[in-house]
């Protein structure tokens, strides 16, 4: 199980050749608040002085630390590969291969690598220092140390210095494959660590959470951290284990950490004689290296979950790049072939991404004629705009100067010929509503369908650019045609068609029921065999003037006799008729604009607007079903038919082969880049399946 941390440092190495932080790896994390020890922790862990060191905020990056256990046999062949003189070493990433020797040389590159990004304003950085140490001293362990917790901003620290180093350390102890190593001093009250506090904010069951007690050399006389290190104070599932930093002095003076070691021991028998074995640097060191093992374990197999789901994903992506261009000709033939090709299968429904969140293609297209258009013309009344004074009015027009018998044809053709215009409009806004989404094929195809074409922006607009151009040749020919199928419902108003026939018939026994009703309702005075006749003859002058007038003309009868119509005009609200000897202008006597109808008016109006709407109903009907089949043929399948070839003929040519398929400046950066993620990712799963067939998982 030992060689299990060794492979989370070359996982580590993989993902940071190129510079990714996607994977969660198993790593402790150091947290503390400023000068509570966590420095003095890591080099005891070390064994060497290798951390910046001064007043106030020093670490002011975070520092990725990878400790690295070897054997003398392979530190002398390593020694030997890279002429290295020395038993320990270290690496920094941003220096790539370089080898440092000298541990005070590591501590300033230290010191430079962090003000060349975060300056030299004491402003903190999250971009991290990778450090490898490699040495015979130390155990396999990979440490994150991060800015000590502040309150109060110093110097031209920025105010919000607080918000920022909180906002850092939990993006590392968030990361529920990590342990957080809780540092804080013991000359404070460990109820107001603030270590503590922020570690149980994201590990509320302290399940990976280890407390670390420093300065136990410090504390005031009388007093010790007995109640604190045996988890009375506060409990710590993991631990509490208490150690001795180097003072300032000794550093000063160059105490060797292998001394302060030594110097720890004795203060540890000599203060807690019964708790010395689990307390101390070595014994921090040897509990770290055994959480950390046992947590890669339980880590592992959730970590190759992910990994193998990320190289899937990268797989995927590299192949929406595609591969570099070689064939441009083939290459521009097949991207137009495709997306022609997609472009009908959406309009057929047979797309292979298929949209969820909304009706697209074809199936828009379907919803726009059988819901939007189809209520738009079921919401149209038949006799919109059309008053009864209008109906009246055209009635007489239709009569010139004779008083009608009956109520003329001239008049039913006039109105319902205003009427039959109105569905034009909707079918117009259906053919628009159509092309729209004609259009948004065309964007719908390049999101989701062929993303090839977002390699070669040039191509894509330009193909955009043909199929707006042919969609938009194809609107007036399809307006046209939508008008041309209302001129033909005016050109002939056909009063024998069956439906209107039946109408009619319908209609003429309201009327004669009417008739019948009205005769009955006549008062005593009027004899009944009179009224009868006078029905009678109105009836056979009825039928003998229908001849070539259309069936529904014989429902036409005369409603008042003569001697009602002149009661009627002398009850005209004209003036009386001038005195002998005075000239009247006509043009002066007033026109009523409206006034009660005499029964024979509201009957003749009543049969007209009833026809016309019988006779609207039909031609409603012919239109709902026409425009729809013309705007398939002259728009939909006329595109759908002559996309590929007009795509082919505008832009397969030899002079546009290369601007056409030039890529987009950082596609080839992409690629490269998913490429190599794709390369460190499966080198990751290789590294995983060695520790499976190695049973050290």
């Amino acid at each position: 199980m030992e060689a299990l941390i060794p492979v989370i440092n070359k996982l580590q190495d993989v993902f940071n050749t190129v510079g990714a932080d996607i994977i969660q790896l198993p790593q402790i994390v150091v947290v503390g608040t400023q000068s509570s020890g966590k420095s003095s922790v890591l080099e005891s862990l070390v064994g060497r002085d290798i951390l910046p060191r001064g007043t106030g905020i020093v670490t002011r990056r975070p520092l990725i630390l990878q400790l690295v256990h070897i054997d003398p046999e392979d530190r002398r062949k390593t020694s030997e590969e890279n002429g290295i003189d020395g038993e320990e070493w270290g690496k920094f990433l941003h220096t790539k291969n370089k080898i440092y020797t000298d541990f005070e040389e590591i501590r300033q590159e230290i010191e430079a690598e962090t003000e060349r990004i975060s300056g030299n304003n004491k402003g903190i950085s999250d971009d991290p220092i990778h450090l490898k140490i490699f040495s015979p001293h130390v155990v396999n362990l990979t440490l994150v140390d991060l800015p000590g917790i502040t309150k109060v901003p110093v110097g031209d620290q920025p105010k919000d210095i607080e918000i920022q180093i909180r906002e850092l350390i939990f993006k590392y102890i968030s990361n529920p494959n990590s342990i957080i190593l809780a540092v804080t001093a013991a000359n404070t009250d460990m109820a107001t660590s603030e270590a503590l506090k922020v570690a149980r904010e994201v590990d509320t069951d302290g399940r990976r959470t280890l407390a670390v007690v420093t300065k136990l050399d410090l504390m005031d006389a009388g007093t010790d951290a007995m109640d604190v290190l045996m988890g009375r104070v506060i409990p710590v599932k993991l631990g509490i284990i208490g150690v001795v930093n180097r003072s300032q002095l000794d550093i000063n003076q160059k105490k060797l950490v292998a001394d302060a070691i030594r110097d720890e021991y004795a203060f540890l028998q000599k203060k807690y004689p019964s708790l010395a074995n689990r307390n101390g640097t070595k014994y921090l060191a040897r509990t770290l290296n055994r959480l950390l093992m046992h947590h890669i374990r339980d880590c592992l197999p959730e970590l190759k979950t992910r990994i193998n789901v990320l190289a899937a994903q990268y797989q995927s992506l590299l192949n929406s790049y595609g591969e570099p261009v070689d064939d441009k000709s083939a290459t521009l033939l097949q991207l137009i072939t495709k997306f022609a090709a997609e472009y009908c299968r959406t309009i057929e429904g047979t797309a292979k991404y298929i949209e969820t969140a909304e009706l697209c293609g074809g199936a828009r297209i379907c919803y726009i004629f059988h819901e939007t258009f189809g209520r738009t013309l079921e919401s149209v009344d038949p006799l919109g705009g059309l008053t009864t004074i209008d109906v009246l009015t055209a009635i007489r027009n239709a009569t010139g100067p004779r008083p009608a018998l009956f109520v003329p044809e001239v008049s039913f053709e006039l109105l319902v010929k205003r009427q039959v215009k109105r569905p034009e409009e909707p079918s117009l806004r259906c053919v628009e509503l159509v092309h729209e989404e004609m259009q948004r094929i065309i964007q719908h195809c390049s999101n989701y369908s062929t993303q090839e074409l977002l390699r070669f922006p040039k191509l894509h607009d330009a193909i955009v650019e043909v199929v707006t151009s042919l969609l938009r040749k194809r609107l007036p020919v399809t307006n046209e045609m939508v008008h041309n199928l209302v001129a033909i419902e005016l050109a002939y108003i056909n009063t024998k068609h069956p439906d209107f026939a039946d109408a009619c018939g319908l209609m003429n026994n309201n009327i004669e029921e009417q008739r019948r009703n009205r005769m009955r309702d006549l008062p005593a005075a009027v004899p009944r065999d009179k009224a009868a006749a006078a029905g009678s003859q109105s009836g056979s002058v009825s039928e003998q003037n229908d001849g070539g007038m259309g069936n529904w003309r014989g429902m036409l009868k005369r409603g008042e006799d003569g001697a009602a119509g002149d009661r009627a005009m002398q009850q005209s609200p004209y003036p009386s008729s001038p005195q002998k000897g005075h000239a009247v202008n006509l043009l002066d006597v007033p026109v009523p604009v409206s006034r009660k109808l005499s029964a024979r008016e509201q009957r003749d109006c009543e049969v007209i607007e009833r026809l016309i709407k019988s006779y609207f109903l039909i031609v409603r009907k012919n239109i709902q079903d026409s425009v729809p089949k013309a705007v398939m043929h002259f728009l939909v399948n006329h595109v759908k038919d002559c996309l590929q070839s007009e795509l082919v003929g505008q832009l397969y040519k030899t002079a546009l082969l290369n601007d056409l398929l030039t890529e987009s400046e950082d596609m080839a950066q992409r690629r490269t880049e998913a490429a190599d993620m794709l390369k460190a990712l499966q080198k990751a799963s290789q590294v995983i399946a060695e520790i499976r067939e190695t049973h050290l998982w």
